[in-house]
């Protein structure tokens, strides 16, 4: 078990776990994945296809894009 001692280290933490969680996603998905900064969960990945047209509210809090891997061409 890992142990964090500070809080800039659990922030860079929480980040790169969304980071990759985001990455991963989006190579089984049409769609592109964000990372969002959340003030109560910390960082979160989010799913382009799952919310339709993103608010502006949630555009200015996205801090990571990774775009969908799956390509609809044949």
């Amino acid at each position: 078990m890992q142990t964090i001692t500070n809080t800039a280290a659990a922030h860079n933490n929480a980040y790169f776990a969304a980071v990759a969680n985001a990455e991963r996603r989006a190579l089984h998905s049409f769609f592109d994945q964000h990372v969002i900064e959340d003030e109560e969960q910390g960082y979160l990945a989010i799913d382009e296809g799952d919310y339709g047209n993103l608010t502006p509210a949630i555009i200015d809090r996205i801090v990571y894009t990774a775009p969908g891997g799956v390509l609809d061409e044949f």
